[in-house]
């Protein structure tokens, strides 16, 4: 058994399939097949039960898979480490964020690019939840998350904290004029309200603000993207309450934005990389730059 012969598995258990799995290999089938059934009499035991389009694990698989993974986590460490140790900086650097933390970045990133011309980046999204799990799994090497989330597994730097803002379709009847709002204002207000795949966030902040004044908000829709939310507010579904820097990004057409004037709701985020384990040369630097100015965690 050698270490190609666990990428194949490995590659064939995450595509469920030796057809995607050759695929994104860029091989022929049959010495895929070929290599998984010397890898499984190497052994002496089945590894997958085959199914009529797809492939399971069996429990001999997984505790292989469990092994293969760490041990081609650390072999991609080993290529980024010695990499680095050249002149210069190249490559690309994977980062996962939060649309609602996506303001943080670009300007980190021009500034990157003038620096250090020769890195790409590989952007991901998805919510707080799912950016951790990018970053355990070593798709991205740094996440930008809201919090709270649980850190145990990440060293982090807490980004600046933000206040949240009310967005509102243009020329709805408000409960007020002016340019600020309270939140017993927004008792009968239809909210469309930013929720995790996993886990508690910014939703339960805002539910915990809302009961603080004495009332249960009137929540019509729930979502872990805040584009398709602001794409709601602005055709008239309801209002949002999101990070103030969101707008900077992602403001469409057709909405009007209010600040809350009496809560202490604000909206907490932070850069995360897993702890104890190497990080490429690009992403140091990145991080270097994030925590100018920040406190360190």
């Amino acid at each position: 058994m050698d270490m190609k012969q666990l990428k194949y598995f490995y590659t064939i258990a995450c595509e469920g399939q030796v057809t995607k799995a050759a695929k994104k290999l860029h091989m022929a089938q049959p010495p895929l097949s070929q290599q998984l059934k010397l890898l499984e009499q190497e052994l002496g035991v089945t590894l997958f039960e085959r199914h009529r389009r797809t492939m399971t694990l069996t429990q001999a698989g997984e505790v292989l898979f469990t092994k293969a993974e760490r041990l081609l986590q650390e072999m991609e460490e080993v290529r980024m480490e010695v990499r680095d140790r050249g002149e210069g900086l190249s490559g690309t650097l994977a980062i996962g964020t939060v649309k609602s933390c996506f303001a943080y970045l670009p300007a980190q990133m021009q500034q990157f690019r003038t620096q250090y011309p020769n890195v790409r980046f590989s952007l991901h999204d998805g919510d707080s939840y799912r950016i951790s799990e990018l970053v355990k799994n070593r798709t991205v090497e740094l996440g930008l998350v809201r919090l709270p989330l649980p850190l145990s597994e990440f060293a982090h730097i807490r980004l600046p904290d933000e206040p949240f803002v009310v967005v509102f379709p243009a020329g709805w009847r408000l409960p007020q004029s002016g340019n600020s709002l309270s939140m017993a204002d927004l008792r009968e207000v239809p909210l469309l309200l930013l929720h995790r795949v996993h886990g508690t966030g910014q939703y339960e902040m805002v539910l915990d603000a809302c009961r603080a004044h004495q009332f249960e908000p009137n929540v019509v829709c729930e979502c872990p993207d805040v584009t398709l939310l602001l794409a709601l507010v602005a055709n008239g579904v309801g209002a949002t309450i999101v990070p103030k820097s969101t707008l900077e990004t992602f403001r469409p057409p057709g909405v009007e934005v209010f600040s809350l004037v009496d809560t202490t709701l604000e909206a907490k985020a932070a850069i995360i990389w897993l702890s104890r384990r190497y990080l490429s040369k690009q992403a140091r630097r990145l991080i270097a730059r994030f925590k100018e100015g920040v406190s360190v965690c």
